[in-house]
């Protein structure tokens, strides 16, 4: 039996959402590998020692962890809100004026390009099924209600990829000698760079070398800018 046009559907929006995921984590992950790694190159043109290069690596993975997650936590809680709140609002319209909600969804069905008549059978039908999940997902385009705890995991996601991302060139400025310390930062960067967005690339059925390039310029250029902004500074 050939699998239905729902199954096929679902089955799309999964594999969508799962690369959108992948491509947001990273993005994370480069965000902590571009501003721990820039922070490096900056205090090195400028003569920092050693140690200082450490502490200044570790404070920008914690401090950008931290700030990335709570920034993707707040943004993902306000999104929950907004939906909770025109949930609410469709379901007043739908409890005192049902008629008037049942043409609005028939109106979107024929904007879309359906025939009055069959607009008016498709909306009749769906709103016989769910009119709330029929009028949010016309009108609003919210097929599921996000669940409560995908903010704080959206922020534990975010803050954990730049920590990961952070580690490369920390890992670097901890192990590598002084003398080539900033040509390991940047060859290692490269390299990560290179990794995450063939990753990317490769599960958002995108063009690798066009995602590889456009990451590696503004690695390199990064890097370059911090290392010239050091120098000048001190």
């Amino acid at each position: 039996m050939s699998e239905s046009t729902d199954g096929r559907f679902a089955r799309f929006r999964s594999a969508l959402s799962d690369a959108r995921a992948t491509r947001s984590w990273t993005v994370d992950a480069n965000d902590g590998i571009l501003a721990t790694a820039g922070i490096l190159e900056g205090f090195a043109g400028a003569g920092a020692t050693d140690a200082t290069l450490l502490t200044a690596a570790f404070v920008a993975m914690i401090a950008g962890g931290l700030g990335l997650g709570g920034a993707k936590w707040a943004e993902e809680a306000a999104e929950r809100d907004a939906q909770l709140r025109v949930i609410a609002v469709e379901a007043a319209e739908l409890e005192h004026s049902p008629e008037a909600e049942l043409a609005e969804l028939a109106d979107h069905y024929v904007s879309r390009g359906l025939a009055p008549d069959l607009a008016r059978q498709v909306a009749e039908q769906l709103s016989a099924r769910d009119a709330l999940a029929a009028q949010l997902d016309a009108e609003h385009d919210i097929r599921q209600l996000m669940p409560r705890w995908a903010p704080a995991w959206a922020g534990v996601s975010a803050g954990a990829a730049f920590i990961l991302g952070s580690l490369v060139p920390l890992l670097v400025s901890a192990f590598v000698p002084g003398a080539v310390e900033g040509w390991a930062i940047l060859l290692t960067v490269v390299i990560s760079l290179v990794i995450t967005s063939f990753v990317s690339a490769r599960r958002g059925h995108t063009t690798v070398s066009r995602t590889v390039a456009r990451t590696l310029a503004v690695g390199v250029g990064t890097l370059g800018s911090s290392y010239l902004v050091g120098m000048l500074i001190f």
